[in-house]
C-alpha cells in the first residue's frame, strides 16, 4: 500500500509515526507546509518527505492532517490532482463529508477522529465514509489506522460526539491526573511518585473496564467499602458536581465540533 500525509503536526505526526513502524517506510510520503519540520519527520521516521502537497497525492490512501480552517486552501491547490482510485483520510474536526466534498466533488473521503493517544499505540479512532468506499479499501484504511491503536467505523452523526469523548477526552484525563497527582503532594507524597501513582491508577482502572466488560458503576462499589476512605472520598466528588462537570466538558466540546462543520 502506498501512503502519504500531508501535514507533520501533532496529529499527524503521531498517526503517521505509528504507520511507519508498521508498513513499508519505503511507501510512505510526508509533505508540510514547514519543510524543516517535515525533513526532520521524514529522517527520524525513515519515510520519504516530498515538497508539495501535489507530490503527495502520489498514493492510495493520502492523509489530509489540516486544520478545518486551513482546508480550503489546501484543496485549491490539489483539488483537480486528486487520483480516482486515490482515497482521502481527512483528520479535520468537525468537517463533514459533504463539505469536504465541496472542496473537491471528484475525491473520495474517509473521514476520521483519532486522539494524541496515537503517539504511544494507544488511540481510539473512529472512521466514517460513503458508499463510494469499497469494502476492501475501507480495511486497508482500518488496517492502517490500527497502527496507531483502536478503530471503529461509526455513522458520521456520531462524529461530533467522537470528537468531543475521545478526541478531546485525553485532555480531560490529563487534567484528572494532575488534579490527583496535586492531592497527593497535598498529603505528603512527593511530586515524582504522585504522578506516577496518578497516571498508573487511571491507567489500571481504565484497564478493568476494557478488560472486564463490567459497568464503571459496579467496579467502583467493589471499591468503596462501607464506612470507609473511598466512599468519603466520592462523596466529596458528587459534593462537588464531578459527574456534572464532566457532562458538561463533553458537551461543550461537542457544540464546539458541530460550530467548526458549518
Amino acid at each position: 500500500m502506498t501512503i502519504s500525509c500531508i501535514g507533520t503536526g501533532a496529529m499527524g505526526g503521531a498517526i503517521m509515526r505509528a504507520v511507519c513502524k508498521k508498513f513499508d517506510k519505503n511507501q510512505i510520503k510526508v509533505t508540510d507546509k514547514n519543510a524543516e519540520m517535515g525533513k526532520k519527520f521524514a529522517k527520524e521516521n525513515g519515510c520519504t518527505f516530498v515538497e508539495t502537497n501535489k507530490e503527495a497525492l502520489a498514493a492510495k490512501y493520502i492523509f489530509l492532517a489540516v486544520k478545518p480552517q486551513f482546508l480550503g486552501d489546501v484543496f485549491d491547490e490539489i483539488k483537480d490532482a486528486i487520483g480516482a482510485e486515490s482515497v482521502v483520510i481527512s483528520m479535520a474536526a468537525g468537517v463533514k463529508i459533504e463539505k469536504l466534498q465541496s472542496y473537491a466533488p471528484n475525491a473520495r473521503f474517509v473521514r476520521m477522529m483519532p486522539n494524541v493517544c496515537a503517539q504511544i499505540g494507544e488511540a481510539m479512532t473512529a472512521i466514517t465514509c460513503k458508499d463510494d468506499i469499497t469494502e476492501q479499501e475501507l480495511s486497508h484504511v482500518k488496517e492502517i489506522l490500527g497502527a496507531a491503536g483502536k478503530v471503529e467505523e461509526v455513522p458520521e452523526k456520531l462524529m461530533d460526539c467522537v470528537t468531543a469523548v475521545s478526541g478531546s477526552g485525553p485532555a480531560f484525563v490529563f487534567m484528572f491526573i494532575e488534579a490527583l497527582a496535586d492531592a497527593a503532594v497535598r498529603c505528603g507524597m512527593p511530586r515524582a511518585q504522585a504522578y506516577t501513582y496518578a497516571a498508573q491508577t487511571v491507567y489500571g482502572s481504565a484497564g478493568m473496564v476494557l478488560q472486564s466488560g463490567t459497568h464503571p458503576a459496579v467496579l467502583k462499589d467493589m471499591v468503596c467499602s462501607p464506612a470507609g476512605t473511598t466512599i468519603e472520598g466520592v462523596a466529596a466528588l458528587e459534593k462537588n458536581n464531578f459527574r456534572n462537570a464532566v457532562i458538561e466538558a463533553v458537551t461543550a466540546a461537542n457544540s464546539r465540533s458541530v460550530a467548526l462543520g458549518k
